[in-house]
Parts: structure tokens; sequence; C-alpha cells
């Protein structure tokens, strides 16, 4: 029987059936605290004894892994797998494991809630209504916009197929693209600069990369006006550069699914009128949490019986 550590936050507070195949193969689960992001140093506390760690988005830092003598695999609920320090696995010897493309349509279409957000100003109308005020904020019309898709894996292509059934032309640009994908006419690969010039909205779908995609001066290349949408991870945008660029209104707004720190703390983006936040619930949805928590169940039942 092996100690199976389960952290993510909807499953630790709300359970999953997926995990009654795990004690039915005779493994031992053990919760984090029930609906948090565990610290490293709960971490540190819960990993030594097991042998498997079904993980959610927290980092897992290599302090925790040194820490946990016994671990053999860690299967993620979902693709991303940056919030992990791989080479403190590699090292340990401890197999990292994802449950690719689970969460990919809950993402997808939480960019076009976004983006819809953004083009009509939802929030901010909500808001105002919800404050006994009646002030309108103009919009845009997303049919014949142009949006680029930065990254363009599972996610970015499924975004790129749909934004052309709303009549958007769409540029996408991928450091490998797949030559085989053209959804249709409307679509085209085009490298970064000739999307960051043209589109009226720019949604990032790409891993991490060590600096920021957008900084200063890719968003100084961005039409006036753009909209930016990041479901993907923080730091792909400098958060200070766009700060400036809201502010002068070279960028019209921008939507956020992902902080360097969740919840974020200290912020002034999240407070800014022109700014949508939601607290990372791309994955976050009944299908999305059925398929990563099954496909992360899977991954560890097959390696712990092929060990």
């Amino acid at each position: 029987m092996a100690r199976i550590l389960v952290t993510p936050r909807s499953v630790t507070k709300n359970g999953h059936p997926s995990l009654a195949k795990l004690e039915a193969a005779g493994h031992e689960i053990v919760f984090s605290t029930p609906g948090a992001q565990p610290s490293e140093e709960e971490l540190v506390r819960l990993l030594p004894d097991c042998v498997g760690y079904l993980a959610g988005v927290e980092p897992v830092s290599a302090r925790a892994l040194e820490a946990a003598a016994r671990l053999k695999v860690i299967s993620r609920n979902g693709t991303g797998i940056d919030n992990i320090d791989l080479a403190a696995a590699k090292r340990l010897d401890i197999a990292v494991l994802r449950a690719a493309g689970a969460n990919a349509r809950g993402v997808v279409e939480l960019t076009f809630g976004l983006m819809l957000s953004l083009a009509r100003w939802i929030p901010y109308s909500d808001a105002g209504i919800k404050k006994g005020g009646w002030e309108r904020r103009k919009g845009v019309e997303i049919i014949g916009r142009t949006l680029g898709v930065i990254g363009c894996g599972v996610i970015g292509r499924d975004v790129a197929r749909i934004a052309t059934h709303f009549g958007m032309t769409v540029l996408g640009y991928d450091i490998a693209p797949d030559p085989a994908f053209h959804p249709s006419p409307a679509f085209r690969y085009a490298p970064l600069a000739d999307v960051l010039a043209q589109s009226d909205i720019l949604t990032l779908h790409s891993p991490s990369c060590g600096k920021p995609l957008l900084d200063a001066s890719a968003l100084a290349k961005t039409k006036r006006g753009v909209l930016v949408i990041n479901t993907a991870r923080a730091d792909l945008i400098d958060k200070a550069a766009l700060g400036v660029m809201l502010d002068n209104g070279h960028v019209a707004g921008a939507a956020f699914d992902v902080f360097d720190t969740e919840p974020p703390k200290d912020d002034p983006l999240i407070r800014h009128d022109r700014v949508v936040a939601t607290p990372h619930i791309g994955g976050f949805t009944d299908e999305s949490v059925d398929r990563a928590v099954d496909g992360a169940v899977d991954n560890l039942l097959a390696f712990l019986g092929a060990a």
C-alpha cells in the first residue's frame, strides 16, 4: 500500500469519485488543507511518507522534493508542470506526469468569456448598476477584428478555430507551428512582430519562457486600443509596463486568470477599472475537473502498477 498526497484545491475541498480507484487499489490518500493551496512548509510536512503525489498548481520546490524520501511520482491534474522544480525531480529520480489536455476546453471557453467581457465592458457595467449607477462604456464588436494567438498548442489552436467562427481574422504565433493546422482561410501563422502590430486582441497560451513575452518593448509595438488576455502564465506579461500602457490608453483593457502569487497580494492592476480578473478558473469547470482528476489518477495507477 502506498500513501498518496492529494492537493488540488477543488479535490481537497469537495472530494472526487476517481479517488475511489486509488483506494480500491489499496492506496492510502492523504489530503492537504481542504480548499487551500499548500505552502512549501505543508508539503515538507506531508510528503516524506508518500510514494505518490497528485498535485495541483502549487509551487513544488526542490526543498519539498528533497524532504520526500519515498516519493516516486508526481501526477499533475492538468498540463502545466512549470510550477514543479523539474531539475530537482530529475535529480531525485521522481517521475512527473501530466493529464494532457484535460482542462483545455475550460480554458478556451474562459478565454472567450474574458474577450467578450473586455469588448463589451460587462463586469464594469454590472458593477456600476449594482452601485446604483447607469454609466455606460462604449464597446467594440469582435466580428471583423484580428485576434493574435500567442502559443498555438492544444488550447491556442482551439481558440483560433473558434475565433474564425466569430468572423475574426486570426494570426497565430508559435515557436514550432503545426503545418497541418489550417482551420480556415481566416487563419495563418505569422512572425511575432506581425502578430503584435496587427492584432486588435492578443491572447496568450504559451508556457513560461523565462522572461515576459509582453514587455515594454513588445507592448509598444501593439496597436493603440489593443485588448490583452492572459489565461496561461503570469510571468508572460511585464505587469508594470502593462500598467503604464493601460493608464495612457495604448492598451484599452486587459484580463487575467493567472497571477504571480495566488491569491494576488498588493497587485495594483487588479483594481484597475480596465482590468478583468478571475481567480484561476480556466480549468475550474465540472467537466475539466473530472477529466483532470481522472487522468491524474489513471497516471498514478499505471505508474505505481508498473513500478
